[in-house]
C-alpha cells in the first residue's frame, strides 16, 4: 500500500533509483521559454571555443606553450557544456527530465572532473608566465614536454581521485526523501540534499575537494602573479613591462571571471535559504556556462595573433594555415 511504501522510504529501506531534474521549478509551465537563451549561450560556447582551438592548431606561431595552455582551456570550456546543456535543453523543451541514479553519478563525475581543470589549467598558465618573465634563461628547462606530461599526470591523479571519492560517497547514500532534484544537472550537493541519514562526510569531502583543487590552485596562481608583477616593476624596461602586463592582464581577467563565478556558486550553497531556488540554479549553471562563452571572446580581443587567425578563418570561410618565418 501507499502508506507502507511511504513508511519504507522514511525508514530508509527503499532508495530511489530514478530522479527528475526539475531546475527553475518556480517557472512551472513556462520553463520552455528558457530554451532559446540557454541554446544561444551553448552555441556561442561551441562556436567560440571551436574557433579558438582551430585558430591555435592551424597557426605554427601559436604552438608555443602559452598558446597551447590557452588551447587546453578552450578544450575544457568546450567539453563542460556538452556534458549537461543538451539534456537540460531537452528538459526545457520536451520535459525529458528523468535520469537514473547511475546516469546521474556518471554525469556528476564528468562535470566535476572537467570543472576541476578550469583552475588547474589556469595554474599551468600562471606558472608558464612566471618562468617566462622571472627566470627566462631557464624557460626551456622548466617548460617542456616532459614537465607538461608530469603536471598532467599529477593533475589527473589529484583531480580524478578526489572527484571519484566524492561521487562514490554520493552513490552510497539512500535517497528516500524525494526523487526530484531541484537542479538542471546532477550537481553534487543537489543530489546529496535528497538523502536521508547523515550526510556530514559528503559535505566534508566536498569541501576537501574544493580546498585541494580550487583553493590550492588559486593560492599558487596568486603567488605566481605577485612575483611576476614584482619582477616586472623592478627590472623590466618600459616596452617589456607593457607587454608583460598586457599578457598577464588577459590571463588575470580570465582567472577573475572563473573564480568569481566559482566562489559565487560555492557560497550560494552556504546561504541557500536566503536565495530563491531558481536564482541558486541559475548561479550554478552560469558558473559552468558563462566562462565557456567569455574566454574565447577575451582571448580573441586581447591577443593579436589569435585575433588575426580567427578573423582569417572567418573571412575566408575555411581553415588557412599560416606560418610566419622568424
Amino acid at each position: 500500500s501507499l502508506e507502507v511504501n511511504m513508511q519504507e522510504y522514511q525508514e530508509g529501506n527503499v532508495s530511489h533509483k530514478e530522479f527528475i531534474l526539475m531546475g527553475f521549478s518556480g517557472l512551472k509551465g513556462h520553463r520552455q521559454f528558457l530554451f532559446i537563451p540557454f541554446l544561444l549561450l551553448f552555441l556561442l560556447s561551441l562556436f567560440g571555443n571551436s574557433l579558438l582551438i582551430i585558430s591555435i592548431k592551424t597557426r605554427r606561431t601559436l604552438h608555443s606553450p602559452m598558446y597551447m595552455f590557452i588551447c587546453a582551456t578552450a578544450c575544457v570550456d568546450l567539453t563542460l557544456p556538452i556534458l549537461f546543456v543538451p539534456k537540460m535543453l531537452l528538459g526545457f523543451l520536451f520535459d525529458w527530465n528523468k535520469i537514473s541514479l547511475l546516469g546521474c553519478l556518471v554525469q556528476m563525475f564528468f562535470v566535476h572532473f572537467f570543472g576541476s581543470f578550469q583552475s588547474t589549467v589556469l595554474l599551468w598558465m600562471a606558472l608558464d608566465r612566471y618562468v617566462a618573465i622571472c627566470i627566462p634563461l631557464r624557460y626551456n628547462d622548466y617548460i617542456n614536454s616532459s614537465a607538461f606530461f608530469k603536471l598532467s599526470a599529477i593533475a589527473l591523479l589529484r583531480n580524478g581521485s578526489l572527484v571519484l571519492v566524492v561521487v562514490i560517497l554520493a552513490g552510497s547514500l539512500s535517497f528516500c526523501l524525494t526523487n526530484v532534484i531541484d537542479h538542471c544537472f546532477c550537481e553534487h550537493m543537489a543530489l546529496v540534499s535528497l538523502a536521508c541519514g547523515n550526510t556530514a562526510r559528503n559535505s566534508v569531502m566536498g569541501l576537501l575537494a574544493v580546498f585541494c583543487v580550487a583553493i590550492v590552485d588559486g593560492v599558487f596562481i596568486a603567488i605566481s602573479y605577485i612575483k611576476i608583477f614584482l619582477a616586472v616593476s623592478n627590472t623590466a624596461s618600459g616596452k617589456s613591462r607593457q607587454k608583460a602586463i598586457h599578457t598577464c592582464g588577459t590571463q588575470l581577467m580570465v582567472i577573475s571571471v572563473s573564480y568569481i563565478f566559482a566562489m559565487t556558486a560555492f557560497l550560494a550553497y552556504r546561504i541557500k535559504n536566503s536565495l530563491h531556488p531558481d536564482v541558486h540554479v541559475l548561479i550554478s549553471i552560469m558558473y559552468l556556462l558563462f566562462p565557456s562563452c567569455f574566454h574565447p571572446i577575451i582571448y580573441g580581443i586581447r591577443t593579436k595573433e589569435i585575433r588575426e587567425q580567427m578573423l582569417n578563418i572567418l573571412h575566408y570561410g575555411k581553415i588557412v594555415p599560416i606560418s610566419v618565418e622568424p
